[in-house]
């Protein structure tokens, strides 16, 4: 019985050459995920979402039931004259992120902007969930 020899740097190689065969494909399959701040003013929950290169047709925003639906899809552009590249690490293809809305905000008045690539969604507070200040006399006792 003769001794098998393995070259570790051949099997280094394959592995490099499999997973940047995989880094060179969009990522379409996979499912991605927005990243989002949600934050609280005294009149408004304000959600910011990261989108960069979603174009605004590409973007659907829903209330229903209570609940802020944002949808969309980034798409791979590919361009047939572009044959440098080295390595596809942002994910494409569609997206759906949902959030329960409380009962204080005014689903009738929900706005949304989209400027440099980030979405922000602003969800107003009904009159009765704002803060307010009561001013309480103070009568000093006799």
């Amino acid at each position: 019985m003769s001794a098998m020899h393995l070259d570790p740097i051949q099997g280094l190689r394959l592995f490099e050459d499999a997973v940047t065969r995989l880094m060179n494909e969009p990522r379409t399959g996979r499912p991605w995920s927005p990243a989002v701040d949600i934050l609280e003013t005294e009149d408004n929950l304000v959600l910011k979402a990261d989108l960069p290169d979603v174009k605004i047709d590409d973007i659907d925003i829903r209330v229903e039931n209570n609940t802020l639906t944002l949808r969309g899809q980034r798409k791979f552009e590919k361009d047939d004259s572009i044959k440098g590249w080295h390595r596809i690490e942002r994910s494409y293809g569609e997206f759906t992120r949902t959030f329960q809305v409380p009962s204080t905000v005014d689903t009738e008045k929900v706005a949304a902007d989209y400027k440099n690539g980030v979405l922000t969604i602003s969800l107003p507070k009904k009159e009765a969930a704002k803060p307010r200040q009561v001013k309480v006399d103070v009568q000093q006792a006799a």
